[in-house]
């Protein structure tokens, strides 16, 4: 059974898509790509959350528009008619996540009619509320996908680095468990924005951290952050580590550019390790960690995590046939072809949700 998925991070660099292959509890990736925003599209989803309605509406269609391109381009070099797909999913484009409001609520864009119309196939979208209506985080989502791949095998954590981090804990004999570690590439690309002045979204292969200076009194200071202190289950909005922590920690002008780039790229390392050392390490022995999303991409960063980590050896999902940026895509690949089959396809341990549910709104073929 074939599925299709559609992730756009809250990094906001580009639609990701990731065909599957669902054959029982085996999950085999068959293709997959990411394709960038254009900057002036990337530059109004940075800044939806500030929207007024009419705008914010007439994003909400124009992304829909370009996720129903997205599948079609990728599709047809794919060589894969839309007829042979049992269904798409698309996570959508998170505007904001708050669940630990006096009025919890998430808000993902992207119109998903737009995709059963190109493609004459069931649509599933707008995962999240349905965890929260049962008590749930609405958030991570990743446990579930890293549950039904990773479940049955040895004890291990699987650290997916997008925007935000996010990591489980799985394997035979123990309750899957998951939560957001806090900012992934986030506060990395803001930094590189900043310095390059919008031309740089991010920094490509951890180029700019190399030849900058890691300030770890700083980072370790940052640290005493809440979040990190508070218990799971937890999540995170994109903005809850936004331009604030580099006005407070990175003042314009009073460092070099490089250096706010090295030291976010260790402090990002250093927020997953002490997530591990706070609410990971005292349920079990593991022995690898395994990395996807963008982070996995970026030397730098995967260097400081190796060595925050010994003896814990450190792997990406590439070395188990998941590309590093497929995952998220065939999570929602996943979920949507669940979801038709009225299956759950959440991980309520991880979001605090009361109980399994079907997660997703479905828009007819």
């Amino acid at each position: 059974m074939l599925a299709l998925g559609l992730m756009s991070g809250t990094s906001a660099d580009g639609v990701g898509l990731a065909l599957i292959d669902l054959r029982g509890r085996k999950v085999r990736v068959a293709a997959h790509a990411t394709y960038a925003y254009p900057p002036a599209l990337r530059c109004r989803i940075l800044r939806a959350a500030s929207m007024l309605p009419a705008e914010l509406s007439g994003l909400d269609f124009e992304l829909g528009r370009v996720f129903a391109s997205a599948a079609v381009r990728f599709l047809r070099l794919s060589r894969i008619p839309a007829g042979k797909i049992f269904a798409v999913g698309s996570h959508g484009q998170t505007v904001i996540h708050l669940p630990g409001s006096r009025i919890p609520s998430t808000l993902q864009i992207g119109e998903p009619s737009f995709l059963a119309e190109a493609l004459g196939i069931p649509a599933v979208s707008d995962f999240r509320p349905r965890d929260m209506a049962a008590g749930g985080e609405g958030a991570p989502l990743v446990p579930f996908f890293d549950e039904y791949v990773f479940g049955g095998g040895r004890p291990r954590v699987l650290q997916n680095i997008g925007g935000i981090g996010n990591v489980t804990l799985v394997g035979r004999g123990i309750g899957t468990f998951g939560f957001d570690t806090g900012p992934g590439n986030c506060l990395m690309d803001l930094a590189v924005r900043r310095m390059s002045g919008g031309r740089l979204p991010f920094d490509r292969g951890g180029r700019i951290a190399r030849r900058g200076r890691v300030d770890e009194r700083l980072a370790r200071r940052m640290l005493n952050a809440p979040y990190f202190r508070k218990p799971p289950p937890k999540s995170l909005d994109r903005g809850s580590f936004g331009e604030k922590v580099l006005q407070d920690h990175f003042p314009a002008g009073r460092s070099r550019p490089e250096d706010a780039v090295a030291t976010l790229t260790f402090f990002t390392a250093l927020t997953i390790a002490d997530a591990y050392r706070r609410f990971i390490f005292p349920r079990a022995r593991i022995s690898e960690a395994v990395l996807s999303g963008g982070g996995a991409l970026n030397p730098v960063l995967v260097g400081h995590l190796k060595r925050l980590l010994q003896p814990l050896g450190v792997r990406t999902s590439a070395d188990y046939g998941i590309p590093a940026l497929a995952k998220e895509p065939a999570m929602i690949a996943l979920m949507a072809a669940l979801a038709l089959r009225g299956r759950a396809n959440h991980c309520p341990k991880a979001t605090g949700a009361r109980g399994a549910r079907i997660l997703g709104k479905i828009t007819p073929a």
